[in-house]
């Protein structure tokens, strides 16, 4: 079960409901991979709202690892979401929020 306080959230994805928390790892990962200097950058890259498809499936895999799960990019580029494209968004979105919210 999720643990809201620690910045988890719980997603269907591959027809299993799965953890996922964007760690201090995770959000290295993601600065590494978005070519952001700080968590600010980083957070405001997030928050234009635009993002393609391999950054979602980017920051979903990292939340993915940062719950521990030993999942690759292409790994979570192959699962099925409920809802499509909408489905992917809406996990992104809701990792982010549980992220960064309030920062």
């Amino acid at each position: 079960m999720a643990n809201s306080h620690r910045g988890e959230i719980e997603a269907s994805l591959g027809g299993r409901t799965r953890t996922l928390v964007l760690t201090l790892g995770a959000l290295a990962e993601l600065e590494s991979a978005f070519g952001a200097d700080d968590l600010m950058a980083l957070a405001e890259r997030f928050g234009t709202g635009r993002l393609s498809a391999r950054d979602l499936v980017r920051i979903i895999a990292a939340g993915l690892r940062g719950a521990g799960e030993s999942i690759s990019d292409d790994e979570v580029a192959a699962l099925r979401i409920e809802g499509g494209v909408t489905g992917y968004v809406r996990i992104a979105a809701d990792l982010i929020a549980a992220t960064f919210e309030g920062a």
